[in-house]
């Protein structure tokens, strides 16, 4: 198995990849009151994963992940369709907050917050598409 990057890319990779995830995940759930979000969280987690991918490679990348990042598209896209849903049950208008108190740990789930992670998960995998055939594009290249 030939690997992509250097012995300091590799470090930094092992090292920065899971402070990267926290960190999207911080931004993922602070997003409803200060600034952050879906958007801006996806893009950090893409950025964990895309330097995963430059240091470990294309194949160490799809078995880390265990998904297509084209499923983490349509599962976003499902989630943001399914955000709408619950203001529509209680007969509100079209895309209406709806806020739930889980009473075990004190957490308030909403739609928002569902809307949110549809979007942090479409940003990961259109990102993690783009990159991945750039990087296959390049391998077929150096084949030829």
């Amino acid at each position: 198995m030939v690997r992509s990057g250097t012995l300091i890319l590799n470090a930094a990779a092992r090292l920065l990849l899971p402070l990267q995830l926290l960190f999207s995940l911080f931004l993922l759930l602070r997003g409803h009151d200060e600034p952050g979000g879906g958007f801006i969280a996806g893009l950090v987690a893409a950025g964990a994963f895309a330097l995963y991918l430059f240091a470990r490679g294309r194949r160490a990348l799809s078995e880390m992940l265990k998904v297509s990042p084209r499923d983490l598209v349509g599962m976003g896209l499902l989630l943001g369709v399914a955000a709408t849903l619950p203001a529509w049950w209680v007969g509100e208008p079209f895309f209406t907050a709806q806020w739930w108190t889980i009473p075990v740990i004190d957490f308030k789930a909403s739609t928002p917050l569902i809307f949110d992670i549809g979007v942090y998960l479409v940003v990961v995998g259109s990102v993690l598409t783009a990159i991945t055939a750039l990087v296959k594009t390049d391998q077929e290249d150096d084949e030829r």
